[in-house]
């Protein structure tokens, strides 16, 4: 989980909305790009947020590979996803910060 900073009144429920898909839409393309995908066993994917003014957000992945992949290490996978997942979300703030502005 981390801690983003407070979120402007003006976001709406879209906006949050759209973060999560972002970093939902990041985290599949990053390890899709790692492992194809008829090596993966069972993907899922949750974005939570939660809060209002203060907002915490919460990506958990549930990845299952293969038993013919093994060379990869999936739980460093997930790790590396994850990390990517909060990329995207500080990348869409950073954005939406942007066209508040001008």
């Amino acid at each position: 989980m981390g801690d983003m900073e407070p979120l402007p009144d003006r976001w709406t429920e879209d906006q949050m909305q759209n973060m999560s898909e972002a970093a939902e839409k990041t985290v599949r393309e990053y390890i899709l790009s790692q492992v194809p995908q008829q090596r993966i066993s069972d993907l899922e994917i949750i974005v939570e947020t939660i809060g209002s003014k203060r907002v915490t957000v919460a990506i958990a992945i549930d990845l299952a590979l293969s038993p013919v992949i093994k060379k990869c290490n999936a739980a460093k996978l997930v790790d590396e996803a994850t990390e990517n997942g909060f990329v995207a979300i500080e990348e869409y703030i950073e954005e939406l910060d942007c066209r508040f502005r001008t």
